[in-house]
Order: structure tokens, then sequence, then C-alpha cells
């Protein structure tokens, strides 16, 4: 007789890419930034590294909170820190979901939204973009207790625009969740939707753009009443004392932040425009990566164990529909130069192939 609830007997847990420890592997499967941090970062966490570990850190990261809304042009009372935002999302799903109640998202995007409603016994609801992952019109679903809107999207890199999230925020029932991982390398943001929507619930996090994902430090902004109900629901000391030191200097060097966006928003424009010139069809991308189709399926797997045959990771998309394409993250220019020399050899051989 199994010990665990029977959802959790039936459900299959989230699967995180993979983190090869060797080195010399050059890694475009898990959208890291390819930029060291700013040096602000390596200084506090180096300062943070004292005697003070012995004591629990602050529980609420007040001084994270008080940049952050700095940053952000809203107060600190708007804002709660998590240990990545993916505990920010489980902490919201838990606040507002339970046993069969309805949790929406749209079809594609990120596997975990999933895997945390089976964890309360909620009810998923998908609901499926259209072929250009446009928003769908039945995302609308009355009852629902949570929607959940990854924008821009993994893993299409493709964003839905801020006056059309507006409309939806007020035509949705309960929470509007607007999962902004990427959005520092977008042309827009919701964030001003906060203002006017006391159920829109906005999520950054530091792993993608500020180069932290080894620290785990997401934000949460939402209203008062919003961000209150949600610190009942968190871990006492649920961010350490290096993350907390690490995300005020990033926040800190906006500078810093913008010099590394731009780089790679150069670089995903060579690496889609390159692509493109092999034959393969590329979406528009507002992330640190891009999302690319392929001839068939066949063509996305050989893709994805060449490159891995040269100590190149990409990740070979499982989705259902989309077996035929793969994703890739934005690298060093270096990075992708050698990528894009292994897949041309690769077109090479087969239109040889083809040719005999």
């Amino acid at each position: 007789m199994s010990l665990f609830r029977d959802n959790i007997e039936r459900m299959e847990g989230y699967v995180p890419g993979e983190q090869p420890q060797d080195e010399g592997i050059i890694k475009l499967n898990t959208n890291e930034n390819p930029f060291p941090p700013s040096p602000k970062v390596l200084a506090a966490v180096k300062e943070a590294a004292g005697t003070g570990l012995r004591l629990y850190p602050e529980p609420m990261a007040t001084e994270v909170r008080k940049k952050a809304a700095e940053v952000f042009g809203t107060c600190p009372e708007r804002v709660l820190v998590g240990n990545g935002s993916d505990e920010l999302l489980g902490i919201i799903t838990r606040a507002f979901a339970g046993p069969g109640d309805k949790v929406v998202f749209p079809y594609p995007t990120y596997l975990l939204y999933k895997v945390l409603v089976d964890i309360q016994d909620a009810r998923v609801v998908e609901v499926n973009f259209g072929e250009d992952f446009s928003l769908p019109e039945d995302i609308v679903v009355e009852g629902a207790k949570v929607t959940f809107l990854c924008n821009p999207n993994s893993p299409s890199g493709t964003m839905v625009w801020p006056d059309e999230v507006a409309r939806l925020a007020k035509r949705v029932d309960g929470a509007l969740v607007i999962d902004e991982a990427y959005v520092d390398f977008a042309d827009a943001n919701c964030l001003s939707l906060v203002e006017d929507n006391p159920n829109v619930i906005i999520l950054r996090t530091l792993s993608k753009s500020y180069s932290l994902a080894g620290l785990r430090l997401g934000l949460c902004i939402a209203q008062e009443e919003v961000i209150n109900g949600l610190i009942r629901v968190k871990d006492s000391y649920n961010v350490n004392r290096l993350s907390m030191a690490a995300a005020v200097a990033a926040l800190d060097d906006q500078q810093h932040l913008k010099e590394n966006v731009n780089k790679i928003r150069e670089i995903r424009s060579y690496l889609s425009e390159s692509l493109r010139e092999m034959g393969f069809f590329v979406y528009p991308s507002q992330a640190n990566f891009v999302f690319v189709r392929c001839k068939d399926v066949t063509a996305a797997g050989e893709i994805y164990e060449l490159l891995r045959r040269q100590n190149i990771l990409i990740r070979h998309i499982n989705y259902r529909g989309l077996e035929d394409c793969v994703r890739i993250s934005v690298g060093t220019k270096a990075e992708i130069d050698t990528m894009l020399d292994a897949m041309s050899e690769l077109l090479c051989e087969t239109e040889k192939g083809a040719g005999k």
C-alpha cells in the first residue's frame, strides 16, 4: 500500500533540463545567461559569507523588497521574495487552488504549472495556443481559481502584448499570474497592470537576465492584499542570506543588466537569422532563447544527437505536437558560431546523402 496521496501516486514530477558537470560542454539547453553577474554581486556575496551565516536570515528579505520596489517603481509592500520564481509559483498555487479547483494555462507552456496543479489535486485546464502562439479565445474559463500566462512564453519565446493581457485581466475569474521570467529580453512588460487589477500577479526572476540561476531568487509583484495573503503561505525563512545580498547588489547595478541584455538580444538576432538562412523556421523570440521548427521529428532528433556528440547541448522538445522542434539558448557569440558550424556540417552531409 502506498503512503502517498492518490494524486501524488498518479502524477509525474517536473524533470529539469540536463545539468552536466563536465567541463568543456557548450550548454545551450536551459536558458542560462552566458555572461557573468555584476562584479557588485560577487563582492556582496563574499562580504555576506561571514559569521552571520550562523543566524537565520531576515524572514521577509526586507532589503530586497525595498531595492526591487525602487527598481520597479512600486512600494515594498507590493513585493514578495522567493527562493526562485518557482517557489513563488508553488506558493500561489497552494494559496488559491485546492482539490477539484480549475487552474488554466495555454499549451504548450512551462511544464511546472501542471505539476504544481497536480500536487494540489486541482483540475488542469489546458487551452491550446494558436499556431502562431497567439492567445487562445477560450483562455477565459468560468470559475477558474488561477490562470497562468508565461510571457514571454516558454518554450516558444513568443509574446502576448500588454494591451491584450490587460483585456484578459478584466475577463478572467480568479488570479491572473503573469510569469515574466524572460521579460528583460523583451520589448514590453505587464508590470503596470498591477496598479488597476487586484487579481494580477507578476513574477520576475534573477536567474536569467541577472545571471543568478545558481542562487535562486524570485520576485512577486501584486497589490498589498494579495501579497499579505501569500505571506501566510510561504516558509518562514525561504531566502538565504547570500541570495539576499546578491539580489540587492544585482538590482542595484542596472547598467550591468542593460549591457548583458543588449548583448544577448544582438546574439539572438544573429542566431535567428543564421538559422533561417539554413532553412529552419524560427519563431520570433522575445526571450534569451530561440524556438526552431525542423523538417520533421527525425531531423530534430538527429540535430540534437549530433550536437550532443560534439559536447553541445540544446533542448529537443518533447511537448505534444512539437516533437519536430528544438530550443536553443542564446550563448556567447563564440558558442553560437561553434553550434552553427556543427549544424551546417550536418545539413551538408544530409544533402550529400539525399543526392546519392
